[in-house]
């Protein structure tokens, strides 16, 4: 057979469990991905950020409620994982950012649309979003 006539492997039946963890990502289908995730976890954890936003301004006292929660935790929910659930929301609410404005300077910037550029910006995305949820997580878990 030659090159030209033999013919090429078809995968009818993908196995997401043994075929897709071998699988390497580019890193812009990392960022995507995570983007996606990111916008889920956001909508998901919707009516925790609109409990906390207003028990954080309602009064005084609904403040100090805000204010325990981090400490005495909010209902079944220690404050550990009370302060866990928010350092995901923040992971997801800057990622989303930087992602949405990678997104846009991709769709905007036709010259940049490039593999290179791709995978720069993606890890760019990644360490900025990273990194300042670490900060955050740092302030937010009382590191300084």
């Amino acid at each position: 057979m030659s090159e030209l006539t033999r013919k090429r492997p078809e995968y009818r039946n993908i196995h997401a469990f043994k075929d897709l963890p071998s699988y390497r990502w580019p890193m812009a289908a990392l960022v995507s991905g995570m983007h996606r995730i990111s916008g889920l976890l956001m909508f998901l954890l919707l009516p925790l950020i609109v409990w906390l936003f207003d028990t954080s301004v309602s009064s005084e006292i609904s403040h100090e409620v805000f204010q325990s929660a981090f400490s005495a935790g909010i209902g079944f929910a220690p404050g550990w994982f009370v302060k866990l659930v928010v350092l995901v929301l923040i992971w997801s609410y800057l990622h989303h950012l930087f992602a949405g404005l990678r997104f846009l300077l991709l769709d905007v910037n036709h010259k940049a649309v490039s593999k290179e550029f791709g995978k720069s910006s993606a890890i760019a995305t990644l360490v900025v979003s990273i990194g300042l949820t670490l900060i955050l997580g740092a302030k937010l878990f009382g590191l300084y």
